[in-house]
């Protein structure tokens, strides 16, 4: 939802609460009014809790670094045979 959603709520929840007068039989709107208010306030604290989780991370640079392996030493030549 984010921040200006919990703010739409915040202006929805205190219109219904405020500023309508009007009656409809078995709603109360003062009632829903505060019931958006208070989702809205939620929702704001949530997503400023969120975004703050959000910037506290760390980056990790990893470097691979590959070699080939090194051949093994040739083995020693076999001693020549002796001259006749």
């Amino acid at each position: 939802m984010g921040i200006g959603g919990g703010i739409a709520l915040i202006v929805i929840g205190a219109i219904m609460s405020f500023g309508i007068s009007d009656r409809i039989d078995g709603v109360n709107l003062t009632v829903i009014g505060y019931i958006c208010m208070g989702a809205g306030a939620l929702a704001l604290i949530l997503a400023v809790a969120m975004n703050a989780q959000r910037n506290n991370t760390t980056h990790r640079e990893v470097v691979e670094q590959r070699t080939t392996p090194q051949a093994p030493p040739a083995p020693p030549a076999p001693p020549a045979p002796p001259a006749v």
